[in-house]
Order: C-alpha cells, then sequence, then structure tokens
C-alpha cells in the first residue's frame, strides 16, 4: 500500500511529539516550570505561529454567532493539550506517548458515532490489541510505582478522548470555513481559555531562569510545529482517522527515543530496569501492530 502524500506530514510530526514531550519534560523536572505555565506557554506559541496566516490569507470575519464551533474545537484542544502535560509531569514519556496511540481507536469509533464514517471488523481487532498494548505498558513495573502508571494511562487516555473529538470536529468544520478562517481564531480562543491555569502557577513566568525559558521555548515551539501539521493535515485534506492512524507511530518513537537519547535530555526513563523498557517497547509495538491492521485495512 502506498501511502498519499499528505500522511508524510504526520509520520513527521509524530516524531516533533517524542522531542516536544521530552524537552518540556526536561524544562519541568529541571528548572520547575509546571504544567500550568508550560500549558499557557505552548497554547500562545500556536496562536503565534496561526495568527500571520490569516493576515497572509486576507481572512474573512464571520458573524460572531458563527464562532462558537471554533470556540468547541479550541476547548478540545485545551483539554486535550492539559491531560497531556498532566501525564508527562506525572508520568513517563515512555507510557504516555503510546497510550495516546489509542486516539487513532477513538476517533474511528467518534467518526461512527457522529455518522462521518464507520468502524469495520479490522478496527474492532484494533482496539483490542490497543488494549492489550496498556497492559503491557503496565508489566514489570515495581509494586509501588503502579499508581503512578495507572494515573498516567488514565490522564493520556483522557487528552487523548478531548483531541480524538477535536479532531473530527475539525474534519467536519473545517472545510466550510477554510483552514485560513478557522485556525486563526480557534488558536485565539486557545490562548484566551489559557488565561484559566494562571492562577495555578507555581510562580510568575518572569520568575524563570533563563535556562528554563531556552527548554520550555523549544519545546513550546516544536509542539506548535507538531500540532499546525497534524490539524492542518485534517483540515486540509481531510480523513482523521487515517491521519491518526499514522500519527501514532509516535508510541513507538517515544520509547526507541528515550532508550537511545534519553540522555540528552536528562531523562531517567532509559536507567529503568531492562525488562520493564523491554515490555513498553513490546506495548509500543504492539499499539503499531493494531495501527497497521487499521491502515491496511
Amino acid at each position: 500500500m502506498n501511502l498519499p502524500l499528505p500522511l508524510f506530514i504526520p509520520l513527521a510530526c509524530a516524531v516533533f511529539y517524542v522531542l516536544a514531550a521530552l524537552t518540556l519534560k526536561r524544562a519541568g523536572l529541571a528548572y520547575g516550570v509546571g504544567v500550568w505555565r508550560t500549558n499557557f506557554v505552548a497554547n500562545w506559541t500556536l496562536f503565534l505561529v496561526f495568527v500571520p496566516w490569516w493576515f497572509w490569507q486576507g481572512g474573512t470575519v464571520h458573524p460572531l454567532g458563527d464562532y462558537w464551533q471554533p470556540a468547541v474545537a479550541g476547548l478540545c484542544f485545551l483539554g486535550g493539550q492539559a491531560f497531556v502535560f498532566l501525564a508527562l509531569n506525572v508520568g513517563d514519556v515512555s507510557i504516555t506517548t503510546p497510550v495516546m496511540g489509542s486516539k487513532v481507536i477513538m476517533v474511528a469509533l467518534i467518526s461512527s458515532v457522529l455518522r462521518v464514517g464507520e468502524v469495520p471488523l479490522a478496527w474492532w481487532i484494533g482496539a483490542t490489541l490497543s488494549a492489550l498494548a496498556i497492559v503491557l505498558l503496565h508489566a514489570g513495573e515495581r509494586k509501588g510505582a503502579h499508581r503512578r502508571v495507572g494515573q498516567t494511562v488514565l490522564l493520556a487516555g483522557m487528552s487523548a478522548a478531548s483531541f480524538s473529538l477535536g479532531d473530527v470536529l475539525l474534519q467536519k468544520w473545517v472545510p466550510t470555513w477554510g483552514a485560513g478562517n478557522f485556525f486563526p481564531p480557534m488558536f485565539l480562543l486557545v490562548g484566551v481559555y489559557s488565561f484559566a491555569f494562571v492562577p495555578f502557577f507555581s510562580g510568575t513566568l518572569r520568575a524563570l531562569p533563563a535556562q528554563g525559558w531556552r527548554w520550555l521555548g523549544v519545546g513550546s515551539l516544536l509542539m506548535a510545529i507538531n500540532t499546525a501539521g497534524i490539524v492542518l493535515t485534517i483540515g486540509i485534506w481531510g480523513d482523521a482517522t487515517a491521519v491518526n492512524i499514522v500519527y501514532s507511530a509516535r508510541g513507538l518513537f517515544s520509547v526507541v527515543f528515550v532508550w537511545s537519547i534519553g540522555h540528552w535530555f536528562a531523562s531517567t526513563e532509559q536507567h529503568l530496569e531492562r525488562r520493564v523498557m523491554k515490555f513498553r517497547l513490546a506495548g509500543a509495538a504492539l499499539m503499531v501492530v493494531a495501527i497497521g491492521l487499521v491502515l491496511f485495512n
């Protein structure tokens, strides 16, 4: 099977996502940036990436009442972003990212419920394999670490659900608006929503050390590039399910990157027991098998 050219974009985004996750994790662990300051900066970085596009395309101003659609899509994105950063704060990148792979099944199910598509038998098999993959991600952990893994899986699953609903709504709404008219107001609203995080900041943004800003800035930019690639691919070419199938390769990339270059980001995950990382790699690989079942169906 030959992948259509647009599907190479989410494949590249899968790499950007893992690098962003490792970078932001480093910012949080080493410099105490915190979940909510990370969310705030990352979300406003996204707006700064998208707003020039509106002016460049000569964006159209719609009646105020029409903006409920970007507002709802923005809420879905905000929830997904907040939950994934919480998951990264609580647990490991090599747990969070493979669990986010379940997003592909959720997108297929939500698409079916909203009558944007249907769920064939192969996708149900893929869903079962995804569940088994999550079990493998748990395996090998010491008893004392189980609660942390469970919290990470729950938070990552909630993030995947929120992002999935948002992706399906993008596929449904963006073609009518045009990507250049939809995404700038959507991410402006995401930035405005993010002010709700300010009371939970562990300190002011000005209090962050210069090194902390470097890691946070790079991580936020990588996350913005990743997000822009995914939402634009869905908004312009559609087929949210196919995009998320390819994008779920980040689960495998996360385990491989943590194992091979995690020390560049001062990650301690590569020092986990070898059997733990083997279970995680097996879980990530099984998630890829589930993706392949859907892709080649």
